[in-house]
């Protein structure tokens, strides 16, 4: 897997559909979308879990990638 750029961000899954293996999160800092891939996935996440991940450029601009669900 890329590694990412910069350093571990935190955000929260806006969504994510497994049927269409994507979604999107909201990065905790700058209130932007992030598109996650299913590739981009270490834990399985759903609607409001709380993520950390590291970003990369994508061929559709910024992914996330090393989304892991933070642990209660």
């Amino acid at each position: 897997m890329d590694q990412g750029s910069g350093p571990v961000r935190t955000g929260v899954v806006k969504f994510y559909i497994d049927e269409k293996l994507f979604g999107f999160l909201i990065d905790d800092e700058t209130n932007e979308e992030v598109y996650v891939p299913v590739a981009g996935l270490i834990d399985e996440i759903k609607k409001n879990s709380k993520v950390t991940y590291r970003v990369i450029e994508g061929k559709n601009g910024p992914e996330a990638i090393d989304v892991r669900v933070v642990k209660k």
